[in-house]
């Protein structure tokens, strides 16, 4: 894995027969090193009960081992075939609308014992047959896979058991979740209600979290059948996806991915964005901060991401270039399309890939072709980049899945996701580059900064965490609504934000929408002339007498509480915003918050379009990607001396670089 790998995905099973050696020699002339197989195919393997075909798994492999390409396999349990569904209707998934219909992929209950036993029989079917091909240099488990909102009698009976672990006594769990409200109170485990229309949130929280554990389980039941076959220098993969709004935006709801992870040797992920005018670079960004932080900061590989895709999507000149070289600056391993071809039926007809409906040398895949060259002229550069931020974001599936319960006002989408990336995107709009982490731990020393978002369920014991990581020295921007309710979604009775108020030096009982209410700045440091005040939620703040207060509500009965809290605990340094603030706002905050730092994770003082990423290669070596996210050329000033590597120049601090419309430099120093 120390080259860079770029790569698609093929199917031969929906193309013509004559096409694999025509587009075996157009890869090669595009500089294709890796293909992708197999996750898709499970009724061509298996067409009926115990009848295998093997004849296009063998034919890719052969073709591609000769050529010189690589091959990743992927276990093919994720669409599964009508005869399964005919013979056993029960492996279908159900959910709050019911057992749903055989016909889309990713509709079977992953947790029945019955689909379980088919999926281990093909899975083992195919490895058999294929694990000792030299082409294989990889094996991807399953595809995206989430627990489709499965509340099926499988799920709720494993629930039941779980919680029937946890609590031998049901007067705790009823005492645990409030359960006696409504008469929710459940007296006997026979008894145990369906849990998929209950009111209560910690109920449905706490099957989310057993909902998530089982794609967890199933992932690492998956990994331990494909380690029976697979040779020590090959990897365990899965692609792992984001929460879906016509393309990636935030943390998944389904999936905990820094659990299921643990599964694997290497981490994947499906990374989409909007293109054209919409094109920014924050998805890519995000998904690369989150697949960094599950392996620990290790290299990911990007098993999926658009070539043309939807008709939206179709990339003005240049910028296929900068989105594949924005995953390598983001730590990626690996850039490969989805897929090779577009394909000419069925559901995905206009999802297109590299080549179109007609296989010809359109521009996209011409621009690819000097991806595919650069990626390998300039591998030994690009190898194994690592990330050395110092500035943390701090992430819970909990705290989403608690928020959403509890939306502000009149919120309808994941507003978890909403604030994370509000704080994330303002940090990435100027170039604070950052890690995605999902618990605060002795090795989150390691950082300066810690953002913490919208904590609204946290334990104990990650409260005190944060507070210590605050008292020896670290400093942390926290985030209206955390700290408000304990693991199990019940609020604390103490003073808000609870057991954060240590450090934060803040306290509150009430909270209010916010209707016509700008800022006041209380510091020369934050310019509120042109902000659009508070958003969401405010939180009506009283500090402590040696806090500093940052902002004030502008409100002609509010204008008496703090908005923004800034306070000295230990060694380091809290800030408290109540309310959600404008990206702009958020980096004003920071600035304050870490004046006095030299941080590494600050890569410039351009802001976007114009961004930065800054990343160590395995030779000690600095890596920085300049981008232009814009369809104007910039100018910008270099604050380093280095080579840049696209075009072999010397460059000094100080030089004006010219970046083209959807342009980049690279420069190693």
């Amino acid at each position: 894995m120390s080259a860079l790998y770029y790569g698609v995905a093929y199917y031969d099973e929906y193309m013509p027969e004559e096409r694999l050696e025509k587009d075996i020699a157009l890869m090669l002339e595009t500089g294709i090193n890796v293909v992708r197989i197999a996750e898709s195919t499970w009724s061509t393997l298996e067409p009926a009960e115990g009848e295998y075909n093997f004849y296009h798994i063998d034919r890719v492999l052969n073709a591609m081992h000769n050529a010189g390409i690589a091959v990743i396999v992927g276990t093919p349990t994720y669409a599964i075939p009508s005869w399964l569904a005919t013979k056993h209707p029960e492996v279908m998934v159900t959910t709050v609308a019911g057992q749903q219909k055989y016909g889309p992929r990713q509709q079977m209950d992953i947790v029945s014992p019955v689909f379980r036993r088919y999926a281990e029989n093909i899975i083992r079917k195919l490895l058999e047959h294929v694990q000792h091909h030299p082409a294989i240099i990889g094996w991807q488990l399953d595809n995206e896979t989430k627990h489709y909102d499965n509340v099926g009698k499988y799920m709720q009976a494993g629930f039941v058991r779980s919680m029937r672990e946890k609590y031998p006594s049901l007067d705790q769990l009823n005492k645990d979740f409030g359960l006696d409200y409504w008469s929710n109170r459940i007296d006997s485990w026979d008894s145990f209600p369906p849990v998929d229309n209950t009111i209560n949130a910690s109920l449905a929280c706490a099957f989310s979290r057993y909902q998530r554990q089982q794609v967890t389980d199933y992932l690492a039941w998956q990994a331990d059948i494909v380690r029976e076959y697979a040779q020590p220098d090959q990897f365990i993969t899965h692609n792992f996806d984001f929460e879906w709004r016509g393309f990636s935006f935030g943390v998944q709801p389904r999936v905990d991915h820094f659990a299921a992870a643990k599964a694997l040797s290497v981490a994947g992920v499906d990374i989409y964005h909007p293109s054209q005018d919409h094109l920014t670079g924050r998805e890519i960004a995000f998904g690369g901060a989150v697949t960094r932080g599950i392996k620990a900061g290790k290299n990911y590989l990007v098993l999926e991401t658009q070539a043309q895709g939807f008709a939206q999507w179709t990339p003005y000149p240049g910028q296929l270039r900068l989105q594949a070289f924005s995953h390598v600056a983001s730590g990626a391993a690996m850039v490969s399309y989805w897929h090779w071809h577009s394909i000419h039926n069925a559901f995905e007809t206009y999802w297109k890939g590299l080549l179109s409906h007609d296989f010809s040398r359109n521009p996209t895949w011409q621009e690819a072709t000097t991806i595919g060259a650069d990626f390998a002229r300039l591998s030994p550069h690009l190898e194994q980049l690592q990330a050395d931020n110092d500035v943390a974001l701090l992430v819970s599936n909990e705290a989403m899945d608690a928020l959403n319960h509890f939306k502000p006002g009149d919120a309808q989408s994941n507003v978890y996701n909403d604030i994370v990336r509000r704080f994330h995107d303002a940090c990435y709009d100027h170039n604070i580059a950052l890690d995605v982490i999902n618990d605060v731990t002795e090795a989150t020393g390691r950082y300066q900064v810690l953002i913490v978002p919208a904590l609204y369920a946290a334990d104990t014991g990650l409260l005190e965490r944060i507070n210590a990581f605050i008292a020896n020295g670290g400093r942390a921007l926290i985030g209206f609504k955390s700290g408000f309710s304990d693991e199990n979604v019940k609020v604390r009775r103490d003073a808000q934000p609870g057991i954060l108020s240590q450090a934060c030096g803040v306290s509150y009982s009430q909270f209010t929408l916010p209707e016509n209410v700008s800022l006041g700045s209380c510091t020369a440091e934050i310019d509120c002339q042109h902000d659009a005040g508070a958003e969401l939620w405010m939180e009506l703040l009283t500090p402590a007498a040696s806090t500093r207060t940052l902002l004030r509500y502008q409100h002609p009965v509010w204008k008496t509480y703090a908005a923004a809290t800034d306070a000295r605990y230990g060694q380091g340094r809290a800030m408290y915003v109540g309310f959600l603030p404008q990206k702009t706002m958020i980096h004003q905050l920071f600035n304050v918050l870490t004046d006095g730092l030299s941080l590494s994770s600050r890569t410039s003082t351009a802001t976007f379009p114009v961004v930065v990423r800054k990343m160590r290669n395995r030779s000690g070596k600095r890596i920085h990607f300049v981008f232009n996210y814009s369809g104007e050329a910039q100018t910008y000033v270099s604050e380093f001396i280095g080579t840049e590597l696209t075009q072999a120049t010397q460059l000094d601090r100080g030089t004006a670089l010219q970046l083209d419309a959807w342009g980049f430099k690279i420069v190693e120093s």
